[in-house]
């Protein structure tokens, strides 16, 4: 089958792979869309530390179960459609035990520590898989992954109707967030240093907007979320807070970078600053969000290529002019 494969970090290509086998308690994927994320830039760049190398990236994805292995539950068949949580926790371990798969000790997910979606099939666990409605396509489906990490940030950070939240990255992520807060009652303003995405914050309801922090008169919010994962908008979303106020470190950042953040406020203002890791619980609930159209899918998707364009879509999304990009194996818009 063709996919893409990043042999090392800096060198990407897309050509034949042998097509994947179904292991026990899997299912094989035909691909119908897959989302490109900021971490598959890191794993192009080489910092995504739990990365092997070659990998075939992708874990934004929906397609069509094509084959089941052994042991398979009753309730998955051939031609299910179906939206995947590409999480793939041990269950035995602390965090496991605890109910904190996210933070598994044996943490892998599929494609970004085992070959992923930016293929024509992929190999998945069966109970990763949630069966998807007729009225949503591929792309809406490959947009479930992003809204869930959205849906368990918003869990982390907690929202109280008449909040104000300011949200800095009006990135895709940025975007579900905004209507994550807002639909939670939170009044919300963006903030982003590519001017033009900035419209599409007002039109989906932000109260106000603004190119940089240090643009908005010294307000102060009860929370900030960063979606960014850029130390010096972390630092100034941390800076913008009330005393009491919140923030949420939600952007991917690079694994060597550090911030600097005064210990005096967070002692003094207590402030509390907490993190928010991939998908935990929140897969079925984002999948209900976007199946009754809660999450205007069509504001985020401005792009959509076909497999053997993958360089140029991950240049794309480095460039920034683009919001949801996607990857098409198999068409889309079944």
């Amino acid at each position: 089958m063709r996919a893409a494969i990043v042999d090392r970090p800096g060198e990407i290509r897309v050509g034949e792979v042998p097509d994947p086998k179904p292991g026990e308690r899997q299912v094989v994927v035909k691909v119908g869309a897959c989302g490109i994320c900021g971490t598959d830039l890191h794993i192009a760049d080489g910092h995504f530390p739990p990365t092997p190398y070659p990998i075939v990236p992708g874990h934004e994805f929906a397609g069509e179960i094509v084959e089941l292995g052994a042991d398979v539950p009753g309730e998955w068949k051939v031609g299910d459609r179906v939206a995947v949580d590409p999480s793939i926790y041990c269950g035995y371990c602390t965090p496991c035990r605890s109910g904190h798969g996210n933070l598994c000790a044996n943490w892998n997910a599929t494609g970004d520590t085992v070959n992923g979606a930016f293929a024509e099939y992929v190999a998945v666990p069966a109970d990763t898989c949630h069966q998807m409605p007729d009225s949503l396509t591929w792309e809406q489906g490959a947009l479930v992954e992003p809204v869930s990490c959205a849906v368990h940030g918003v869990r982390r950070i907690g929202v109280e109707a008449g909040e104000r939240f300011l949200v800095v990255g009006a990135g895709t992520m940025g975007l579900i967030m905004q209507q994550l807060l807002q639909r939670a009652g939170a009044q919300v303003t963006m903030v982003d240093r590519n001017a033009a995405r900035l419209p599409r914050a007002t039109d989906l309801g932000a109260t106000a907007v603004a190119e940089d922090v240090s643009a908005l008169d010294g307000e102060r919010y009860d929370a900030a979320v960063d979606c960014t994962g850029a130390a010096p908008a972390i630092e100034s979303a941390f800076d913008a807070l009330r005393r009491g106020g919140r923030l949420l470190v939600f952007g991917v950042a690079p694994a060597e970078a550090r911030v600097a953040l005064s210990p005096f406020r967070i002692y003094n203002d207590e402030i509390t600053i907490v993190g928010s890791m991939a998908v935990l619980n929140s897969y079925g609930t984002a999948l209900d969000l976007v199946a009754n159209g809660y999450i205007d899918t069509e504001a985020l998707i401005t792009d959509t290529l076909p497999l053997e364009q993958y360089p140029e879509a991950l240049a794309k999304m480095r460039s920034g002019s683009g919001l949801k990009i996607q990857v098409l194996p198999g068409g889309g818009r079944a």
